[in-house]
């Protein structure tokens, strides 16, 4: 039994290694188990740890500083990446209001915090970690830790307050929704409403009836006309075509137009008029259209067309071809010239056969390749977030500088580099199961040294009165800042139900919330809010973690 008694209690790296996947196994395999159509999923690692090191179970101080380390930093470079392309699009039009409201919860929550320390005598380490908990925001947890051992503090002590508020952190926000749709929402009020979308494409046939474009170039046209439109056919005489930007209309030309449904009223001035086929139906064989050309769709796999603008490459001019519709993570985008090209990205293309197969030899379509994740840019992107990470920041009124730290670095540079590096020519491009394998590995990790660091005072702490203190404050700080948002959003400011809900789950970074509010309400309102909010609402709840703790403790 020597061996076994080495394997889960000597000290070592391999007992380590073996602690941990053990705990990350239970726990992950516990949070399969749904109770009312909820689910604490992989916080269950967490939860997992806490026994274990309540009943003793224990690795070498180094190895888990290491560990938590390490799983923190994957898991907030790995979650930049994902957030950083929707990140500085979400504050334009409505995503201004929704970011303004989340940015209202997340400081409620914030003065909410510093008001109980200072009224219940409860310290502001364990105050930040019961938010950290109310929030469910693992990331500013770790952020507001590594402060603490910036500032030669006892840093395990937020990680108590998180594991007694957290699971009520996760409920909170449900109670929260329920409540508010208790009182104040009605029937109607949940009815899925069309709403504009601006990267959605509509398909519409033209006749050219307008003079003033008759004998004008293609090209030509384009410049005239403010909206965006790309022309994915041209019939004329019976005979169909792909034109290029220096194809002459006539009279009578029929034109396939791809644009948005706002700007059909303004081409169907320009061209003329509008025809009343419905081209936007999904069961449209575009192949069947007619015998000459064929639609297919290609991916872009070469590297080095990363970062290009679509225009740069003339396949039009050069192929024949048009390509009339780019998808991109789910979003379908006009394809303009001045579209920059993503590693990825899926080109609706028309032509005739062999220019297509031509065509696809220049962009690739080798999905294979996409499934090789590029390792060297997560690697190097890990190396610049930790430089920014330790660079010292002086703020006035602190005496120490703040540092963004394991976690606010590795995830600021994430966000930058998903947003900009495919325009520095820079392959970020990973798979969604990729980037969820990095996420899920580093985030496992990092609950289960948590946990495990937690564990041997954590039932001391819950079974006092202090105890059951800091769970009523922590399900104060979940429910109270939302419901106030969430009834000014809805009854004040007439916002949709649906994405009062997502926002109120982003704002707060609960994903199980969301699961609950995208099965009980109608529409992807939910979801699209979520998105919009969470990126910043995230970002700024590490930082604030860490300014927090420095600015008044120091």
């Amino acid at each position: 039994m020597e061996w076994l008694y080495s394997l889960f209690i000597e000290h070592s790296a391999l007992q380590a290694v073996i602690v941990l996947s053990l705990i990350s196994a239970i726990g992950l395999g516990l949070g399969k188990i749904h109770i009312c159509g909820i689910s604490l999923g992989v916080t269950f690692v967490f939860f997992t740890g806490i026994l274990a090191g309540h009943f003793g179970l224990s690795v070498d101080a180094q190895m888990l500083n290491y560990a938590e380390s390490f799983g923190l930093i994957i898991f907030v470079y790995a979650l930049g990446l994902q957030v950083g392309p929707g990140f500085f699009s979400s504050f334009r039009k409505g995503g201004v209001t929704l970011n303004m409201l989340a940015l209202a919860v997340v400081l409620l929550g914030t003065l909410l915090t510093v008001a109980c320390s200072y009224t219940t005598g409860v310290s502001l380490p364990n105050m930040v970690g019961i938010l950290c908990g109310a929030t469910t925001n693992t990331p500013a947890l770790g952020a507001a830790q590594q402060t603490l051992k910036q500032m030669g503090m006892e840093s395990s002590t937020p990680a108590l307050g998180c594991a007694v508020a957290y699971p009520l952190g996760v409920i909170g926000v449900i109670l929260a929704v329920l409540l508010i749709r208790r009182v104040l929402v009605r029937k109607e009020d949940l009815e899925v409403k069309e709403k504009d979308d601006n990267n959605k494409t509509y398909i519409a046939a033209f006749q050219v009836h307008n003079p003033a474009i008759f004998n004008k170039s293609v090209k030509d046209i384009a410049h005239m006309s403010y909206p965006k439109f790309v022309i994915s056919r041209l019939w004329r005489d019976g005979n169909v075509s792909i034109p290029t930007s220096e194809k002459i209309l006539k009279e009578g030309d029929r034109l396939l137009v791809v644009t948005s449904e706002k700007d059909v009223l303004a081409l169907t001035v320009l061209f003329g008029e509008q025809e009343n086929t419905d081209w936007n139906k999904e069961d449209i064989d575009w192949n069947a259209i007619d015998s000459q050309l064929i639609s297919q769709r290609i991916v872009v796999t070469r590297p080095e067309l990363n970062g290009k603008k679509l225009g740069s490459l003339r396949l039009r001019n050069h192929y024949g071809i048009n390509i009339s519709r780019v998808y991109r993570s789910g979003v379908q985008l006009l394809a303009t010239p001045e579209l920059t090209l993503q590693l990825g990205d899926r080109l609706t293309v028309v032509g005739e056969a062999a220019a297509i197969q031509n065509v696809e030899k220049v962009l690739g379509n080798a999905v294979k390749s996409l499934k090789e994740p590029n390792l060297v840019a997560v690697f190097v992107g890990i190396i610049l977030g930790l430089a920014l990470g330790a660079i010292p920041i002086s703020i006035p009124g602190i005496s120490a500088p703040v540092r963004l730290g394991l976690a606010g670095g590795p995830i600021i540079v994430g966000i930058l580099i998903g947003t900009f590096g495919p325009r520095m020519h820079m392959i970020t491009y990973t798979t969604r199961s990729a980037n969820l394998m990095l996420r899920a590995l580093g985030l496992s990790m990092y609950l289960a040294c948590l946990g495990l660091d937690a564990g041997a005072h954590f039932f001391d702490t819950v079974f006092r009165p202090e105890g059951l203190l800091w769970v009523g404050l922590g399900a104060g700080l979940t429910i109270i800042p939302t419901v106030i948002v969430g009834f000014i959003a809805f009854k004040m400011m007439k916002i949709d139900f649906g994405s009062v809900s997502g926002m109120l789950c982003g704002s707060m970074a609960n994903p199980m919330a969301l699961n609950y509010v995208n099965d009980t309400i109608p529409g992807d309102n939910p979801s699209v809010a979520y998105a919009t909010v969470y990126p910043l609402c995230m970002f700024l709840r590490v930082i604030i973690a860490q300014i927090l703790l420095m600015f008044l403790l120091s």
